[in-house]
């Protein structure tokens, strides 16, 4: 049930969010009009890949919409090869990329492709994504392909001045990275804000306003071919949602969430974490030793970026595969209407 501190303006719902499932296709994909006044910024795809070896690869690209804002981000690579203890910025890859800003883009029957761009500097990529299929290919580097995980998932922040109108979709992927097998999943993300806005860096309804304790996209698909999945956010105020799916096709929507984000002593990054769901049911947080991205302390994104696992509480299903980025702020707080500081 909302709760208010205080008699909010006219406009302003105090952070309440609306969370549901959605049917992905490449139309809707590809469908980039105006959403509840807002203006399409992004596709964001990102992931993280494992090899046989144990490593992991964390990859993102930016498909900037023509006349949106752009923030820092343009195609990012860490791999835990730099240096054999983290997630750390493979600079000599990016460099090596072309850092496409506006993308060429186009739709093939349910599929929608993007590009970089004929005339650009550096290795060329394309990728595509469906209602059922995702492919994603950097010249040299990268050859992956794979299918829809469960359905899409939406939410949507309304705000006096800002809001954020935010849908994903998952798939599960395996190729080729410099040569080496990796599978993993890849998420493909949209974002709709007020005109100029930017997602992490300019007119955030959550992230300006310093609302948000966890905010993550996760998905583990285990050995004995199960899956379950999830994205939820956890804030002050009335802010927060989950929204979880498996293999059996149930689907879990609330807005009844509560956690608690444990830092490590002196560090951005998690210890570990946990979620509250409908006062009944448990997840925690595993942090992969090293899942710590840490070249983004004090640049962009703004907040601890982190892979790891969640859990259901008593889940000892053995994983195959997975992903769990996503931040954590212990300047905003350790939960609810907890207020943190920085170190």
């Amino acid at each position: 049930m909302p709760k208010f501190s205080e008699i909010p303006n006219r406009g302003d719902f105090n952070f309440q969010t609306l969370v549901a499932p959605y049917k992905v296709s490449g139309k809707k994909i590809e469908n980039t009009s105006d959403q509840y006044g807002l203006k399409f910024t992004k596709h964001m795809p990102f992931g993280t890949l494992r090899d046989d070896e144990g490593h992991m690869y964390s990859l993102a690209r930016a498909l900037n919409s023509p006349g949106s804002t752009p923030n820092p981000t343009k195609f990012l690579f860490l791999s835990t090869r730099v240096d054999e203890q983290t997630l750390r910025i493979d600079s000599e890859t990016m460099e090596s990329r072309a850092t496409t800003m506006f993308p060429k883009r186009w739709m093939e029957g349910d599929s929608v492709h993007w590009s970089s761009l004929d005339d650009e500097d550096g290795a060329p990529w394309n990728l595509s994504a469906s209602g059922k299929h995702f492919a994603w290919h950097e010249a040299g580097l990268l050859e992956l392909e794979g299918k829809l995980l469960g359905n899409g998932t939406q939410f949507y922040i309304p705000g006096e001045e800002w809001g954020t109108f935010y849908v994903s979709q998952l798939y599960d992927v395996s190729g080729v990275l410099n040569g080496r097998p990796v599978k993993g999943v890849i998420c493909l993300d949209q974002v709709w804000l007020p005109e100029g806005g930017a997602i992490h860096y300019a007119k955030d309804i959550v992230v300006e306003n310093k609302m948000h304790v966890l905010w993550w996209t996760f998905a583990t698909v285990y050995k004995d071919g199960s899956w379950d999945m999830g994205s939820f956010m956890l804030g002050h105020e009335n802010l927060g949602y989950a929204i979880f799916q498996n293999s059996e096709g149930q689907v879990h929507c609330t807005t009844d969430i509560e956690g608690e984000a444990i830092h490590k002593d002196g560090s951005y990054f998690l210890k570990t974490a946990k979620i509250f769901i409908d006062g009944k049911e448990t997840w925690e947080f595993l942090p992969d030793a090293r899942g710590d991205m840490v070249d983004f302390v004090g640049g962009f994104p703004i907040t601890a970026q982190q892979e790891g696992r969640w859990r259901k509480e008593g889940d000892v299903r053995e994983p195959d595969h997975w992903i769990a980025w996503g931040e954590s702020d212990r300047r905003n707080g350790s939960a609810r209407n907890v207020r943190g500081s920085d170190l």
